[in-house]
């Protein structure tokens, strides 16, 4: 383990003190540098070419703002001890190291199934193992097992230390300013109040422009539809090879095999770490390879898609506040079928319909607590007095109906 102070210069926080000790292994462990190859926003560099960064500068820098809110928290005489603090900065380095390929847009579709929150305890568990007992605690806390509840919720909460890095540095890298957040003022105004983390009521204003902030950058970047469009034809690849694959119809890249050629549980993971380090060899560029591959597929369906894939000839997208009609679905199918001379079968995955919701804020759990000078706590809905929080917890929900530029020619 590394104990010598290094420091790398982040964009968006500037000087960061790297991890030292146990965080120094974690930092320069293969399971960790893997995540330099896997982008932070998914698709969305179709969309913002600047949107290259990656969940490694992300868990840098969710590890960075939880340092200063420890420092924080200590400030204001909250008790944490230095095995807390540790802990809980090991929790928040390894909070993402169980995402995959374009981060959420392929959750669930190389290991079927198994979400990438399975994944982090599964490679946690094993590098405890490791470091012989070392994040026992981490472990406890990002499961929220430990008993100081306050320290999940730096982590894991409405306003956890990931929420405002990626906020911030999504906003950075894609150059949507409506997403920028004072980070720093909201860090200086937290606070512990019966064990879980509240704000201090002078940082009521920086906590609405936050909220305002993540509703903004959902709708304009998360799920903009065109970065939806690309995610979608990248899941209808792999949906498609997917099911060549058991109709013994295409021959799959040997990681892809190894793992949709076996129907793995979370216990298999946890038991055999063989399928991390197999499943750690998989980033952007291997899909990317895959996928250059497959424009010389046979199946027609598969090459269509990946050769345009490759190109950026996206789906179309419309979107809409009801679900689209069927007969429009159908008469569009029919068009694709036409165009590729393929069946009705094959059309959907040319052309179907989805839906994508966000809510910015939850009034049932996790809430954000304002602490009032008379030790008075007030959630942010009801402490609030120029925001409508009932329209930010509102979940708003948008159909979508993806199909080629063809189907409307």
């Amino acid at each position: 383990m590394d104990h010598k102070i290094k420091i790398v210069n982040d964009p968006v926080h500037g000087f960061i003190e790297m991890p030292t000790g146990k965080g120094s292994y974690i930092v320069n462990h293969r399971w960790f540098q893997r995540l330099r190859n896997i982008k932070q926003l998914g698709m969305a560099h179709y969309v913002y070419p600047g949107a290259m960064h990656t969940r490694f500068q992300h868990s840098l820098g969710a590890y960075f703002l939880t340092q200063q809110a420890i420092e924080v928290l200590k400030s204001k005489d909250i008790d944490i001890t230095d095995s807390e603090s540790e802990s809980v900065l090991l929790a928040i380095l390894l909070h993402d190291n169980g995402h995959g390929p374009y981060s959420h847009t392929l959750e669930g579709s190389i290991i079927q199934g198994i979400k990438h929150e399975q994944l982090t305890y599964a490679f946690m568990t094993h590098l405890n193992k490791e470091l012989e007992g070392g994040l026992d605690k981490a472990i406890d806390i990002i499961k929220n097992l430990y008993s100081k509840r306050f320290l999940h919720q730096l982590i894991s909460s409405q306003l956890d230390m990931d929420r405002l890095d990626y906020l911030k540095r999504d906003s950075f890298f894609t150059g949507v300013s409506e997403g920028v957040i004072g980070t720093e003022r909201i860090i200086k105004m937290l606070t512990v109040s019966n064990d879980s983390l509240a704000v201090e009521e002078k940082g009521i204003y920086s906590i609405e422009k936050f909220l305002i902030a993540r509703r903004l950058m959902y709708w304009q970047v998360y799920l903009h539809k065109t970065v939806l469009a690309a995610e979608l034809m990248l899941l209808s690849i792999l949906r498609r090879a997917h099911f060549l694959f058991h109709q013994n119809k295409l021959t799959l890249p040997k990681l892809l095999h190894t793992f949709w050629a076996n129907k793995l549980q979370y216990e298999n993971l946890i038991m055999e770490p063989q399928w991390l380090e197999l499943f750690a060899q998989i980033d952007d560029a291997e899909v990317s390879i895959w996928i250059k591959e497959w424009t010389q597929s046979n199946d027609k369906i598969l090459s269509f898609l990946s050769k345009r894939f490759i190109e950026r000839k996206l789906f179309k997208v419309e979107i809409q506040r009801q679900p689209h009609d069927e007969e429009k679905i159908t008469q569009y199918r029919k068009k694709a079928q036409n165009f590729l001379n393929i069946s009705d079968d094959e059309a959907t995955y040319l052309v179907f319909s989805d839906s994508a919701e966000n809510h910015a804020y939850s009034i049932h759990d996790n809430k954000i607590n304002i602490l009032y000078k008379n030790g008075k706590l007030l959630d942010i809905a009801d402490a609030s007095d120029i925001l409508n929080i009932d329209v930010l917890s509102k979940n708003v929900v948008k159909y979508f109906l993806c199909f080629i530029p063809e189907c409307k020619e």
